[in-house]
């Protein structure tokens, strides 16, 4: 199907109008558009408050192949990748362009094909066609953004989750591949992912960030054990993974030998612009200012000056998010490429969902983890034991702080465990002199 792909912003109400007429002619379920009905009543619909899915085996399944078949439909109709080059089905529109289409498709009743786009297409992909080989791209690129191949990241180890150069998994040169070993853990969706994208240390004896090579590894390779992480939330979501002397050839690697840290860099990024946007899934109802004006009233609180304030508080720090989020969308409107926002973003949407998570319980007591039967409750209690994975991935609390840090308020970079330290070189002078 031929698409326009002009990209100006001039061209967008007729974008919003193809939109549309796409949506409404294929979107199953579709759910009416804001202002129809669609006001939020306490005790009515699915009151589930989660962030990780703990659904049931032959749920998940038919929910993932519902991902798969909406996102083909998506791709063949010239919305599967709307910033990606035409080459590979994409659309070569603007990240404003993908920002309309995910707001007018929210109003919609489509699957949630999270599974797919938020590590997949959000950050593998573009990795792969910033660093791959022409013939892996082709390969890879379709089958990815048409729904038909899974990604996973296979970055944190045991040893290095925060401190991500700190890799210990090894890729020793074999001809014209290379042989990968050790352990990856904290890997979301690796259990239904065709391709992983792995750091491997390929030269030990050189600076950590400079001794790193990226491979995008096939997980059906013989080695590639997947093992799921049980979560106290229910799901499954994360798992371990072992890399048992995997063959991977050399045209998968991405980027040059020892460079991968700039590959990483580039997955990264599109990582914080992931987490941090607007669309919270399921989730995101926990932010609504009728929904938590429901709790209260549920709980008789609507009066407590304590819990008014509290709520208070929260939504002004979500709306200063989603000023944050509309500032990052008019720099890419005008071509400017977002900076730190998107680590404030990330930041203050973990915070936010977790300070909404423990007021709820505050207020609702023993009935959000007792499950009472009593709607909008108890519902909470996933969402509760989400919140301390979400200070954590994408980038710890830290991290995004350190970021901001240096690169906003100019603060000096904070020394790393293998910074030298002039202090302790100071130390190690006057020891060897024989002072103190």
């Amino acid at each position: 199907m031929a698409h326009d792909t002009g990209g100006g912003a001039g061209d967008l109400p007729a974008f919003t109008a193809e939109v549309r007429a796409f949506l409404d002619a294929r979107a199953p379920g579709a759910a009416g558009r804001e202002g129809e009905g669609t006001a939020f009543a306490w005790g009515t619909g699915d009151d589930r408050m989660a962030y990780f899915s703990s659904d049931p085996p032959d749920v998940e399944k038919r929910k993932i192949q519902e991902a798969r078949d909406w996102q083909r439909t998506r791709y063949e109709n010239g919305f599967g990748w709307i910033t990606g080059p035409e080459e590979y089905g994409g659309r070569g529109l603007t990240p404003v362009h993908e920002m309309v289409y995910n707001a007018v498709e929210s109003e919609y009743g489509v699957p949630d094909t999270g599974v797919l786009s938020v590590i997949g297409l959000g950050m593998i992909g573009p990795t792969i066609l910033a660093h791959a080989q022409p013939h892996v791209k082709d390969r890879w690129l379709p089958e990815m953004y048409r729904g038909d191949a899974i990604a996973c990241q296979l970055f944190s180890e045991p040893e290095a989750g925060s401190d991500l150069a700190s890799v210990q998994t090894r890729a020793v040169r074999d001809g014209d591949a290379w042989i990968l070993g050790g352990q990856k853990v904290w890997t979301s969706v690796a259990h239904h992912s065709r391709i992983g994208l792995a750091l491997a240390r390929t030269n030990p004896d050189a600076p950590k960030h400079r001794g790193i090579t990226a491979f995008l590894v096939d997980m059906t390779l013989p080695g590639v054990e997947v093992r799921p992480l049980r979560q106290m939330t229910g799901g499954s979501d994360f798992n371990e993974v072992f890399l048992n002397e995997v063959r991977v050839p050399d045209d998968h690697r991405l980027g040059e030998v020892d460079g991968g840290w700039t590959v990483a860099l580039t997955t990264l990024m599109n990582e914080r612009a992931t987490v941090g946007g607007d669309d919270g899934g399921p989730a995101a109802a926990a932010l609504s200012p009728e929904r938590l004006a429901a709790v209260m009233r549920a709980t008789w609180t609507l009066d407590d000056h304590g819990v008014r304030a509290r709520v208070a508080e929260l939504l002004a720090d979500v709306m200063a998010t989603e000023h944050l989020n509309a500032r990052a969308r008019r720099a890419m409107r005008a071509g400017v490429a977002p900076g730190p926002e998107m680590s404030v973003s990330k930041l203050m949407y973990a915070q936010n969902l977790t300070r909404a998570a423990h007021l709820v319980t505050d207020v609702f007591g023993p009935r959000a983890i007792a499950d009472s039967g009593e709607w909008g409750t108890y519902a909470w209690s996933e969402l509760l034991l989400a919140t301390p994975a979400l200070r954590i991935l994408g980038g710890t609390e830290e991290i995004m702080k350190n970021i901001l840090a240096e690169r906003v308020l100019g603060l000096p970079k904070e020394p790393g465990i293998d910074t030298r330290s002039p202090f302790r070189e100071l130390r190690r002078s006057g020891a060897e002199k024989g002072t103190s």
